[in-house]
């Protein structure tokens, strides 16, 4: 419940009108993404220099040094992480569910919500195209990502969020394990 009504906060225009369309909760992206798994969620709190490291592999500004990722595992084994990132489209905002699996791939794109008019929508088949993606040059609209006409800005966006997360994913990657404890 509480997710649904982030949702629809993440998504309403300065001055409190309208909320947009939700399509799924975070909890309903959740199980389409992970069924039967064990899902934890995390709060990560990253550095100055991790913060600034993700802005470099990702090409874009990270919101917030304060993430919460979703991680599933299945009988003990990870299966993925999914990241949630709400960011402004055009003039309204976006809501995407990414998941990454353990080989740093990305697995599934989610539009969990979204404000804009619904003809600036992408269709799935675009969404599609980010599939076994990994973070790399190619991972770009100008190169591999085909655009969509009439939804440029979705598209961009959603671009970003792909690269963002994916940078999120390889830089938690590269912290230490936290140390044993002793007895």
């Amino acid at each position: 419940m509480l997710a649904t009504v982030l949702l629809l906060a993440a998504l309403a225009r300065p001055g409190g009108e309208g909320a947009g369309k939700v399509f799924l909760t975070v909890e309903e992206a959740l199980a389409l993404a992970f069924p039967e798994c064990a899902i934890e969620r995390r709060t990560e709190v990253l550095s100055e220099s991790e913060g600034a490291r993700v802005e470099e592999l990702a090409g874009t500004e990270l919101a917030s040094r304060i993430v919460r990722p979703y991680v599933a595992r299945k009988d003990g084994k990870l299966v993925g992480t999914a990241w949630f990132d709400a960011h402004r489209v055009r003039t309204k905002n976006e809501v995407l569910m990414l998941v990454v699996g353990p080989d740093q791939r990305l697995q599934r794109v989610e539009v969990l919500a979204f404000a804009e008019p619904l003809e600036y929508l992408p269709k799935a088949s675009f969404y599609a195209q980010f599939r076994a993606r990994r973070l790399e040059r190619d991972l770009d609209l100008e190169r591999d990502i085909r655009g969509v006409a009439g939804a440029t800005l979705s598209a961009e966006a959603a671009t970003r969020a792909a690269r963002r997360t994916l940078a999120l994913q390889r830089v938690l990657g590269e912290r230490p394990p936290p140390p044993t404890p002793t007895r």
